[in-house]
């Protein structure tokens, strides 16, 4: 089974749970598969207190066993299964805060290889950044800050200061000249954008 995150948890759990409560027939070890070491040890001893309780105490139908506390073992996962939905559906928004900035990192860590990488391979600084883009499409990340929450804004733009600041310190100073001109370029043809986009607004 491949490796569940806290974001996918609650979801898993929810649909087992349901396996279980429909009498669905789940296997042991996919009911433990979903559930962290210590839910496991939990949920095992549950069962050995029903082994001990069966042996203490005997019940000749099945509402004696209810009035005596007897549970069968799906009734015990089901349990289990119930604590720790609550407890995945509490901790899933710090779960997707660090699923985020693992994806942020990535991003930086992939962005900063590739462009060092060009530039070392004779690139300019606009064919490099371009490569680094390109990278980060092929990895499934070039729009992480499209998606960032908002809580984050701020942290994620002091990051992406600091990848530009490390990129301008890498910088020789032929580099960094082209470096402003190209912004001062783009900054130019973004005011052209805006005057022609205010002159078409005019009645």
């Amino acid at each position: 089974m491949p490796k569940l995150d806290g974001t996918h948890l609650p979801q898993r759990l929810a649909e087992r749970l349901a396996d279980l409560k429909s009498d669905k027939e789940v296997a042991a070890r996919d009911v433990k598969a979903l559930l962290n070491e210590e839910q496991i040890e939990a949920m095992d001893a549950a069962w050995q207190e029903q082994q001990e309780l069966r042996k203490i105490k005997r019940a000749r139908t099945k509402e004696e066993e209810r009035e005596l506390g007897w549970k069968t073992k799906r009734d015990v996962y089901i349990e289990t299964y119930e604590k720790a939905l609550i407890e995945a559906n509490e901790d899933v928004g710090d779960a997707f805060e660090d699923r985020l900035y693992k994806s942020e990192v990535r991003a930086a860590r992939i962005y900063l290889d590739t462009f060092f990488a060009a530039r070392d391979d004779g690139k300019d600084t606009h064919q490099a950044h371009l490569a680094a883009n390109n990278e980060l499409k092929r990895a499934h990340l070039a729009k992480v800050e499209t998606i960032r929450m908002n809580a984050r804004d701020q942290e994620v733009w002091a990051m992406e200061d600091a990848i530009r600041a490390e990129i301008h310190k890498n910088m020789t100073p032929e580099e960094l000249e082209q470096l402003e001109i190209l912004e001062e370029h783009e900054k130019a043809l973004n005011n052209a954008d805006a005057k022609t986009r205010g002159r078409a607004g005019k009645p």
